[in-house]
């Protein structure tokens, strides 16, 4: 409960989030890390603030590019027995010590579900939040899959097995988009927002924790 607490009080003014998640391996020389910061940096372009898992790999290259196009970053960190540090491209973050706890911050403030490469936790989280999405636990919620020869085979899989089997239905895929262009990623989030959730353009202000006030 204390961590529920500390979470909200420290996210609570972060303004309108879109979090990005994928492996925390990759390097800044890979590919899908600049993959990541060009999401990062189309978003915080878009008006957005850009939330990651706080830590390295994709969750720093999200942060940065946000960093870099002038928007605000964020980042929920967790403690792992490798001791998983933020990155240094984070204007705001907090620890967690517990995955579901920081599972629900990172979807609480968001208006949309970004997902580059990853593993396990990736994935977890991917279905995590399709699984509610599908209950009706959370409406309306994009989930955007980036860098289509990673992704693809996975949904080819959900078609040929669990949608075959009628364990899923046709509407639960098709509220995934799968795409490479991190343009098309910052345009689709930013049409959801202002179309489902009603949310509009003003003069860029950026809360007086991004420039440095307490």
């Amino acid at each position: 409960m204390l961590e529920f607490i500390r979470g909200f009080r420290a996210l609570h003014f972060v303004g309108p989030c879109v979090t990005v998640f994928g492996s925390a391996r990759f390097k800044a020389d890979h590919p899908y890390y600049e993959v990541g910061r060009q999401v990062g940096r189309e978003l915080a372009r878009a008006g957005f603030t850009v939330m990651t898992g706080g830590g390295p790999g994709i969750m720093e290259a999200a942060n940065r590019g946000a960093r870099e196009a002038g928007g605000c970053s964020v980042g929920c960190n967790i403690e792992l027995p490798k001791e998983q540090k933020p990155n240094p491209y984070l204007d705001r973050w907090i620890t967690f010590r517990h995955f579901f706890v920081r599972k629900v911050m990172l979807v609480k403030y968001s208006y949309a579900f970004i997902a580059l490469p990853g593993g396990f936790g990736t994935l977890d989280e991917i279905f995590e939040t399709a699984t509610l999405v599908q209950t009706g636990k959370i409406k309306e919620f994009p989930i955007v899959l980036v860098v289509r020869e990673f992704w693809e085979p996975m949904i080819d899989f959900l078609k040929s097995r669990p949608l075959a089997a009628a364990t899923i239905g046709a509407l639960d895929l098709e509220r995934f988009v799968v795409t490479d262009s991190p343009e098309e990623v910052a345009h689709s989030v930013a049409e959801t927002a202002m179309t489902r959730f009603g949310l509009r353009y003003a003069p860029p202000v950026k809360p007086r924790w991004f420039l440095g006030e307490r």
